[in-house]
Order: C-alpha cells, then sequence, then structure tokens
C-alpha cells in the first residue's frame, strides 16, 4: 500500500459516501485510476465493509456494557462454541480475542439495564464454557473513532 492508497483509506473512512469523483480530486488522481485503486483495496480486503454508524441512544440502545468473559476451558471445541454463540447474538457488537487476564472482550449494547441482565440470564449465562463475566457499564463516549491513523 503507497501513500495514495492509504490517502484513499483516510478519504473513505472521513465519508464512506463521497463520491469516486471527489475523492479522486482529494487524492489527486483522475477518476478512473482512482476507481481501480479502490477496486484493488476492495479486492484485497483492505475494506471489509461499507456501513453506517448510526447513534446508540437515537436508536433506542443506550447502554453500552463491555463484558470480560473467561472461559474455563480454553480445548478447541470450548473456544469454537462460545464463539459461535456469540456471533449468532445481535445484541453483541464486537468481541475481541484478549491477552491477560480476560479471554474475551464483548462489547453488548441494551435498551435498559434490565434489558442487559435480561440478556446475561437468556443467554450469556447458557453459553456453556464460561467461567466469569464481568460486566463494565459506560456511561458515556469520550472518542469514537473509525479511521486508522495516517
Amino acid at each position: 500500500m503507497d501513500t495514495i492508497d492509504r490517502n484513499i483509506l483516510h478519504e473513505l473512512q472521513k465519508d464512506g459516501r463521497i463520491t469516486n469523483n471527489d475523492l479522486a480530486a482529494n487524492v489527486n488522481l483522475s477518476p478512473s485510476p482512482c476507481l481501480r485503486r479502490v477496486r484493488k483495496l476492495e479486492r484485497e480486503g483492505i475494506f471489509q465493509d461499507y456501513t453506517a454508524v448510526v447513534d446508540h441512544n437515537k436508536c433506542g440502545w443506550p447502554i453500552s456494557v463491555f463484558a470480560m468473559i473467561r472461559l474455563q476451558r480454553h480445548d478447541e471445541a470450548t473456544v469454537q462454541l462460545f464463539e459461535k454463540h456469540v456471533g449468532d447474538l445481535d445484541m453483541i457488537l464486537e468481541c475481541f480475542l484478549m491477552a491477560g487476564s480476560a479471554d474475551y472482550l464483548v462489547h453488548i449494547v441494551g435498551k435498559s439495564l434490565a434489558d442487559y441482565e435480561r440478556f446475561v440470564k437468556l443467554h450469556l449465562h447458557k453459553i456453556p464454557g464460561i467461567a466469569s463475566i464481568e460486566s463494565h457499564i459506560a456511561y458515556g463516549t469520550v472518542k469514537r473513532s473509525f479511521q486508522l491513523p495516517r
């Protein structure tokens, strides 16, 4: 990836709806070569997806919880089963494999604290192999960015 590709990446992270003509102008290319580079970055998997970033509160999901989860065992079957369950649960927005005291850091949204409690009881507690769940409730957002540094 060269400087032009990085500039394209930066511009598209700022505004995923930018037109190809505007993108090309911003990175000092003509439209055709710019579009070829974007398509190449897509084929290489640099762009994983295009999506809309929404305000959780305005969409009715004001509760944001970061749960640190430890597994009882780390055998392949336990890990695969846990990761499959996590992938099937819509209230889980992100799941990170961690080094340290927790095995996973899971970002969960809820409509209320009672909603989160129900989610834990009805879904998380039913996943076999979980040793512990430590919930950290976020009560504000200081920074949220989807742009990588240049």
